[in-house]
């Protein structure tokens, strides 16, 4: 026997086949890719995190941040599906954006050619206006976009985003029209609310809150969960106010299918000691980022049914051609 474990080395190396050890892994920096612009609530996320992946993942790891933007995260998305299967390119997947976009278009990746890491938010959606604006609910919204039709413009992160349909969603159910300008990320949409570029911005309830802490003067106007949030408790949700619309979105990681199994092991290991790190669970209070931690079986399920929900909302509105 121990003339063979010599024999199929050989063999390997003759045919030019190279041999892989992952036991030092990291041996060098991990390229941690983020779809969205700067700023956003993602990105706030991800540069929180990565001190405490990097921790749990042992002396040395080093994580750098990388934000590809653009096409309402499909770059993003696609660079990451499209990395080197070696585990020192990971990223932030995002709902719905990331089942969506395959959907809509044809698109550089699919949802399923990743390898899930597992997820770390679970974020509402949020309507918020000026705080100048003369709305304070949803109903006043309704009522003036009716009567104006085409003059709420509502900012949000992308086409097919979370703000993006959740716009669709109230519009429908509102029987309103309104004026839908989508944006590279969060960040842009802020600033144009900021300088009232927009009348509503449609992102979510951590990253309107970060706004606000962030010193821009905005209303919010509901949360688009199921029940209050505990990020938000004292925010009315849509159903509430008499809109059964929900929708959220779940921010999680993922890297290429193919992960050597070891190296995919620890990765998970370190992302789910992360997110329940004491330390970690105090910086999210502080930056309103809800944290829904899901395993990578978990984070599936919720994928592939999120999947089936949009192919049905896509034969009933097609969100490209609003």
């Amino acid at each position: 026997m121990r003339l063979i474990i010599p024999a199929v080395i050989a063999c390997v190396v003759a045919v030019g086949l190279p041999v892989v050890s992952t036991a030092a892994y990291p041996e060098r920096v991990i390229t941690m890719i983020v779809a969205y612009v700067p700023g956003g609530g993602t990105d706030v996320v991800a540069r929180a995190l990565v001190p405490y992946i990097e921790k749990h993942l042992g002396p040395g790891a080093k994580i750098v941040v990388v934000n590809r933007s653009g096409a309402g995260g499909e770059i993003g998305f696609a660079a990451i599906a499209n990395a080197p299967t070696d585990g020192y390119t990971i990223g932030f997947i995002n709902t719905p954006g990331v089942v969506t976009i395959p959907i809509e278009r044809p698109a550089q990746y699919t949802w399923q050619r990743f390898d899930l890491l597992g997820n770390v938010v679970d974020d509402p959606s949020c309507f918020a206006v000026h705080a100048d604006s003369g709305f304070s609910n949803l109903a006043q919204l309704a009522a003036y976009a009716k009567a104006n039709p085409g003059a709420v413009s509502v900012g949000t992160p992308g086409i097919g985003s979370t703000g993006h349909l959740a716009v669709l969603a109230f519009a429908r159910l509102a029987g309103t029209q309104v004026n839908h300008i989508p944006f590279k990320g969060t960040g842009e949409v802020r600033t144009a609310l900021a300088g009232r570029q927009i009348v509503v911005a449609a992102i979510t309830v951590g990253e309107c809150y970060q706004t606000l802490k962030g010193g821009t003067p905005l209303r919010t106007l509901a949360q688009l969960s199921a029940g209050r949030t505990t990020l938000a408790p004292e925010l009315a949700t849509a159903k509430e106010q008499g809109y059964n619309v929900e929708m959220a979105s779940l921010r999680g990681l993922a890297a290429p299918r193919g992960l050597p199994a070891d190296v995919r092991g620890r990765l998970v290991k370190a992302i789910e000691q992360a997110v329940v790190d004491s330390e970690f669970q105090v910086k999210s209070v502080q930056y309103y980022v809800p944290l829904r931690y899901l395993s990578p079986s978990e984070f599936e399920a919720e994928l592939r049914e999120a999947d089936s929900q949009f192919r049905q909302l896509w034969k009933e509105v097609p969100w490209s051609e609003k």
